[in-house]
Protein backbone atom coordinates (compact mmCIF):
# COMPACT_ATOMS: atom_id res chain seq x y z
CA UNK A 1 0.00 0.00 0.00
CA UNK A 2 1.45 3.29 -1.05
CA UNK A 3 0.72 6.87 -0.12
CA UNK A 4 2.28 8.30 -3.30
CA UNK A 5 -0.88 10.02 -4.48
CA UNK A 6 -2.55 13.35 -3.84
CA UNK A 7 -5.84 13.16 -1.89
CA UNK A 8 -7.13 16.01 -4.07
CA UNK A 9 -6.89 13.89 -7.22
CA UNK A 10 -10.28 13.78 -8.94
CA UNK A 11 -10.00 10.44 -10.74
CA UNK A 12 -9.54 7.28 -8.73
CA UNK A 13 -6.86 4.79 -9.73
CA UNK A 14 -7.59 1.03 -9.90
CA UNK A 15 -5.73 0.58 -6.60
CA UNK A 16 -8.06 3.13 -4.95
CA UNK A 17 -11.10 1.12 -6.00
CA UNK A 18 -9.46 -2.08 -4.74
CA UNK A 19 -8.68 -0.51 -1.36
CA UNK A 20 -12.21 0.90 -1.11
CA UNK A 21 -13.81 -2.45 -1.93
CA UNK A 22 -11.57 -4.24 0.58
CA UNK A 23 -12.51 -1.81 3.35
CA UNK A 24 -16.22 -2.15 2.61
CA UNK A 25 -16.14 -5.95 2.46
CA UNK A 26 -13.99 -6.49 5.57
CA UNK A 27 -15.86 -4.06 7.81
CA UNK A 28 -19.22 -5.10 6.38
CA UNK A 29 -18.49 -8.64 7.59
CA UNK A 30 -17.23 -7.31 10.92
CA UNK A 31 -20.82 -6.64 12.04
CA UNK A 32 -21.35 -10.42 12.12
CA UNK A 33 -18.10 -11.07 14.00
CA UNK A 34 -19.04 -8.44 16.59
CA UNK A 35 -22.30 -10.27 17.17
CA UNK A 36 -20.32 -13.22 18.56
CA UNK A 37 -18.44 -10.94 20.96
CA UNK A 38 -21.54 -10.36 23.05
CA UNK A 39 -21.62 -12.74 25.99
CA UNK A 40 -19.56 -13.33 29.10
CA UNK A 41 -16.85 -10.76 28.33
CA UNK A 42 -17.59 -7.06 28.83
CA UNK A 43 -17.60 -5.13 25.52
CA UNK A 44 -14.80 -2.78 26.56
CA UNK A 45 -12.66 -5.75 27.60
CA UNK A 46 -13.24 -7.35 24.18
CA UNK A 47 -12.02 -4.11 22.59
CA UNK A 48 -8.87 -4.26 24.73
CA UNK A 49 -8.14 -7.85 23.59
CA UNK A 50 -8.84 -6.85 19.99
CA UNK A 51 -6.18 -4.16 19.88
CA UNK A 52 -3.72 -5.98 22.14
CA UNK A 53 -3.69 -8.66 19.44
CA UNK A 54 -3.77 -6.25 16.49
CA UNK A 55 -1.02 -3.81 17.55
CA UNK A 56 1.92 -6.29 17.37
CA UNK A 57 0.81 -7.34 13.89
CA UNK A 58 0.74 -3.68 12.86
CA UNK A 59 4.29 -3.19 14.10
CA UNK A 60 5.42 -6.38 12.38
CA UNK A 61 4.02 -5.21 9.04
CA UNK A 62 5.57 -1.78 9.61
CA UNK A 63 8.97 -3.37 10.20
CA UNK A 64 8.65 -5.55 7.08
CA UNK A 65 7.78 -2.43 5.07
CA UNK A 66 10.83 -0.62 6.44
CA UNK A 67 8.78 1.95 8.37
CA UNK A 68 10.40 3.56 11.38
CA UNK A 69 9.00 2.54 14.76
CA UNK A 70 10.38 5.26 17.04
CA UNK A 71 8.97 8.80 17.01
CA UNK A 72 9.42 12.03 18.99
CA UNK A 73 6.71 13.06 21.43
CA UNK A 74 5.39 15.65 18.98
CA UNK A 75 4.36 12.80 16.68
CA UNK A 76 2.97 10.73 19.54
CA UNK A 77 0.39 13.45 20.09
CA UNK A 78 -1.24 12.34 16.83
CA UNK A 79 -1.12 8.71 17.96
CA UNK A 80 -2.63 9.52 21.35
CA UNK A 81 -5.41 11.50 19.70
CA UNK A 82 -6.12 8.76 17.17
CA UNK A 83 -6.09 6.13 19.92
CA UNK A 84 -8.56 8.16 21.96
CA UNK A 85 -10.83 9.06 19.04
CA UNK A 86 -11.12 5.79 17.11
CA UNK A 87 -9.53 2.94 19.06
CA UNK A 88 -11.30 3.59 22.34
CA UNK A 89 -13.97 6.32 22.52
CA UNK A 90 -15.63 5.46 19.18
CA UNK A 91 -15.92 1.77 20.07
CA UNK A 92 -17.05 2.33 23.66
CA UNK A 93 -19.78 4.79 22.68
CA UNK A 94 -21.23 2.50 20.03
CA UNK A 95 -21.17 -0.51 22.34
CA UNK A 96 -23.17 1.42 24.93
CA UNK A 97 -25.47 2.88 22.29
CA UNK A 98 -26.31 -0.66 21.15
CA UNK A 99 -27.76 -1.36 24.61
CA UNK A 100 -30.45 1.27 24.05
CA UNK A 101 -31.28 1.38 20.33
CA UNK A 102 -31.60 -1.03 17.41
CA UNK A 103 -28.56 -1.84 15.28
CA UNK A 104 -30.36 -0.39 12.25
CA UNK A 105 -30.46 3.04 13.85
CA UNK A 106 -26.77 2.73 14.74
CA UNK A 107 -25.98 1.97 11.09
CA UNK A 108 -27.91 5.05 9.96
CA UNK A 109 -26.13 7.31 12.44
CA UNK A 110 -22.70 5.89 11.60
CA UNK A 111 -23.36 6.40 7.89
CA UNK A 112 -23.51 10.14 8.63
CA UNK A 113 -19.71 9.96 8.97
CA UNK A 114 -19.67 10.36 5.19
CA UNK A 115 -21.03 13.89 5.67
CA UNK A 116 -19.17 14.58 8.91
CA UNK A 117 -15.84 14.00 7.17
CA UNK A 118 -16.75 16.54 4.50
CA UNK A 119 -17.69 19.19 7.07
CA UNK A 120 -14.66 18.63 9.30
CA UNK A 121 -12.34 18.54 6.28
CA UNK A 122 -13.61 21.97 5.28
CA UNK A 123 -13.39 23.41 8.81
CA UNK A 124 -10.02 21.94 9.82
CA UNK A 125 -8.11 21.80 6.53
CA UNK A 126 -10.02 24.25 4.34
CA UNK A 127 -10.85 21.51 1.81
CA UNK A 128 -13.47 22.65 -0.66
CA UNK A 129 -16.87 21.06 -0.14
CA UNK A 130 -17.97 19.31 -3.31
CA UNK A 131 -21.72 19.39 -3.80
CA UNK A 132 -21.86 15.95 -5.40
CA UNK A 133 -20.08 14.41 -2.38
CA UNK A 134 -22.59 15.98 0.02
CA UNK A 135 -25.53 14.88 -2.14
CA UNK A 136 -24.05 11.41 -2.40
CA UNK A 137 -23.59 11.20 1.36
CA UNK A 138 -27.15 12.37 2.01
CA UNK A 139 -28.50 9.84 -0.50
CA UNK A 140 -26.48 7.12 1.17
CA UNK A 141 -27.73 7.92 4.67
CA UNK A 142 -31.33 8.06 3.40
CA UNK A 143 -30.80 4.76 1.62
CA UNK A 144 -29.51 3.08 4.77
CA UNK A 145 -32.54 4.41 6.65
CA UNK A 146 -34.86 2.90 4.01
CA UNK A 147 -33.09 -0.48 4.17
CA UNK A 148 -33.54 -0.63 7.93
CA UNK A 149 -37.08 0.82 7.88
CA UNK A 150 -38.78 -2.45 8.99
CA UNK A 151 -36.46 -2.68 11.99
CA UNK A 152 -37.13 0.94 12.93
CA UNK A 153 -40.90 0.66 12.74
CA UNK A 154 -41.29 -0.03 16.44
CA UNK A 155 -38.60 2.31 17.72
CA UNK A 156 -39.81 4.66 20.44
CA UNK A 157 -37.75 7.74 21.21
CA UNK A 158 -37.99 7.49 24.98
CA UNK A 159 -35.24 8.62 27.36
CA UNK A 160 -33.21 5.42 26.89
CA UNK A 161 -33.42 5.60 23.10
CA UNK A 162 -32.41 9.26 23.10
CA UNK A 163 -29.43 8.37 25.27
CA UNK A 164 -28.44 5.65 22.81
CA UNK A 165 -28.86 8.08 19.93
CA UNK A 166 -26.64 10.60 21.72
CA UNK A 167 -23.99 7.92 22.30
CA UNK A 168 -24.00 6.90 18.63
CA UNK A 169 -23.83 10.50 17.40
CA UNK A 170 -20.90 11.18 19.72
CA UNK A 171 -19.25 7.97 18.53
CA UNK A 172 -19.65 9.05 14.90
CA UNK A 173 -18.15 12.47 15.63
CA UNK A 174 -15.27 10.75 17.42
CA UNK A 175 -14.69 8.53 14.37
CA UNK A 176 -14.66 11.58 12.07
CA UNK A 177 -12.17 13.37 14.34
CA UNK A 178 -9.96 10.30 14.10
CA UNK A 179 -10.18 10.50 10.31
CA UNK A 180 -8.94 14.09 10.47
CA UNK A 181 -6.05 13.10 12.73
CA UNK A 182 -5.06 10.32 10.34
CA UNK A 183 -5.13 12.74 7.42
CA UNK A 184 -3.05 15.27 9.37
CA UNK A 185 -0.51 12.59 10.35
CA UNK A 186 -0.13 11.51 6.73
CA UNK A 187 0.38 15.11 5.66
CA UNK A 188 3.37 15.07 8.02
CA UNK A 189 4.58 11.94 6.18
CA UNK A 190 4.12 9.70 9.22
CA UNK A 191 4.06 6.04 8.12
CA UNK A 192 0.64 4.40 8.27
CA UNK A 193 1.25 1.01 9.88
CA UNK A 194 3.64 2.06 12.65
CA UNK A 195 1.45 5.10 13.38
CA UNK A 196 -1.63 2.89 13.59
CA UNK A 197 0.21 0.38 15.77
CA UNK A 198 1.07 3.07 18.31
CA UNK A 199 -2.49 4.44 18.13
CA UNK A 200 -3.88 0.96 18.87
CA UNK A 201 -1.55 0.68 21.87
CA UNK A 202 -2.85 3.96 23.27
CA UNK A 203 -6.45 3.03 22.48
CA UNK A 204 -6.11 -0.35 24.22
CA UNK A 205 -4.53 1.38 27.25
CA UNK A 206 -7.38 3.90 27.48
CA UNK A 207 -9.98 1.13 27.22
CA UNK A 208 -8.15 -1.01 29.80
CA UNK A 209 -8.14 1.92 32.23
CA UNK A 210 -11.82 2.56 31.56
CA UNK A 211 -12.68 -1.12 32.10
CA UNK A 212 -10.65 -1.23 35.32
CA UNK A 213 -12.42 1.86 36.68
CA UNK A 214 -15.76 0.18 35.91
CA UNK A 215 -14.60 -2.92 37.78
CA UNK A 216 -14.65 -5.21 34.74
CA UNK A 217 -12.79 -8.52 34.85
CA UNK A 218 -10.20 -9.13 32.15
CA UNK A 219 -11.30 -12.58 31.09
CA UNK A 220 -11.67 -14.46 27.82
CA UNK A 221 -14.52 -16.66 26.64
CA UNK A 222 -12.85 -19.82 25.36
CA UNK A 223 -15.54 -20.73 22.85
CA UNK A 224 -14.86 -21.24 19.14
CA UNK A 225 -17.31 -18.50 18.16
CA UNK A 226 -15.86 -15.88 20.53
CA UNK A 227 -12.21 -16.64 19.76
CA UNK A 228 -12.93 -16.90 16.02
CA UNK A 229 -14.75 -13.57 16.05
CA UNK A 230 -11.98 -11.97 18.11
CA UNK A 231 -9.28 -13.15 15.70
CA UNK A 232 -11.26 -11.91 12.70
CA UNK A 233 -11.82 -8.51 14.29
CA UNK A 234 -8.20 -8.25 15.45
CA UNK A 235 -6.33 -9.36 12.34
CA UNK A 236 -8.75 -8.87 9.44
CA UNK A 237 -11.06 -6.21 10.86
CA UNK A 238 -8.26 -4.15 12.48
CA UNK A 239 -4.83 -4.81 10.98
CA UNK A 240 -5.98 -5.13 7.37
CA UNK A 241 -9.08 -2.92 7.49
CA UNK A 242 -7.53 0.06 9.30
CA UNK A 243 -4.35 -0.21 7.25
CA UNK A 244 -6.44 -0.10 4.08
CA UNK A 245 -8.82 2.60 5.34
CA UNK A 246 -6.12 4.98 6.54
CA UNK A 247 -4.13 4.39 3.33
CA UNK A 248 -7.23 5.34 1.37
CA UNK A 249 -7.65 8.54 3.40
CA UNK A 250 -4.14 9.55 2.42
CA UNK A 251 -4.78 8.74 -1.24
CA UNK A 252 -8.30 10.10 -1.95
CA UNK A 253 -9.11 12.17 1.15
CA UNK A 254 -11.40 11.61 4.13
CA UNK A 255 -14.53 12.88 2.36
CA UNK A 256 -14.69 10.18 -0.30
CA UNK A 257 -13.22 7.48 1.96
CA UNK A 258 -15.93 8.18 4.53
CA UNK A 259 -18.64 6.95 2.16
CA UNK A 260 -17.43 3.44 2.94
CA UNK A 261 -19.36 3.79 6.24
CA UNK A 262 -22.55 3.86 4.16
CA UNK A 263 -21.61 0.68 2.33
CA UNK A 264 -20.87 -1.44 5.44
CA UNK A 265 -24.57 -2.02 6.30
CA UNK A 266 -25.23 -3.01 2.68
CA UNK A 267 -22.69 -5.83 2.93
CA UNK A 268 -24.11 -6.85 6.31
CA UNK A 269 -27.65 -7.07 4.91
CA UNK A 270 -26.54 -9.00 1.83
CA UNK A 271 -24.81 -11.54 4.08
CA UNK A 272 -27.89 -11.61 6.32
CA UNK A 273 -30.01 -12.45 3.26
CA UNK A 274 -28.21 -15.76 2.89
CA UNK A 275 -27.27 -16.48 6.50
CA UNK A 276 -30.32 -15.26 8.40
CA UNK A 277 -33.10 -15.09 5.82
CA UNK A 278 -33.35 -11.30 5.62
CA UNK A 279 -36.20 -10.40 3.26
CA UNK A 280 -35.84 -7.46 0.91
CA UNK A 281 -38.84 -5.16 0.60
CA UNK A 282 -39.62 -2.32 -1.78
CA UNK A 283 -38.30 0.33 0.66
CA UNK A 284 -35.09 -1.65 1.24
CA UNK A 285 -34.60 -2.15 -2.52
CA UNK A 286 -35.12 1.57 -3.14
CA UNK A 287 -32.74 2.28 -0.27
CA UNK A 288 -30.08 0.09 -1.88
CA UNK A 289 -30.54 1.99 -5.14
CA UNK A 290 -30.02 5.30 -3.29
CA UNK A 291 -26.86 3.97 -1.65
CA UNK A 292 -25.42 2.82 -4.97
CA UNK A 293 -26.26 6.11 -6.71
CA UNK A 294 -24.65 7.99 -3.83
CA UNK A 295 -21.61 5.75 -4.14
CA UNK A 296 -21.22 6.68 -7.81
CA UNK A 297 -21.58 10.40 -7.07
CA UNK A 298 -18.96 10.30 -4.33
CA UNK A 299 -16.34 8.20 -6.09
CA UNK A 300 -16.49 9.49 -9.65
CA UNK A 301 -14.47 12.52 -10.66
CA UNK A 302 -16.22 15.75 -11.65
CA UNK A 303 -17.07 16.20 -15.29
CA UNK A 304 -14.58 18.23 -17.26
Amino acid sequence: MTQARSPTATTLAPLDYALYATSVLVWGLSWIAMHYQVGQVAPEVSVVWRFVIAAPFMFMIAALRGERLLFPFADHRYFIGLGAAIFSTNFALFYYASQHVASGLLSIVFSLASIGNVVLGAVVFGIRIERRVVIGGALGAAGVAAMFYPELGGVKLDAAALMGLAFSLAGTVSFCIGNMLSFAAQRKKLPIFSSTGWSMCYGASFMALFAAVRGQTFTLEWSATYIGGLLYLSIIGSVIAFGVYFTLIGRIGAARTGYATVMYPVVALIVSTFAEGYRWTLPSALGLACVLIGNVLVLRGPKT
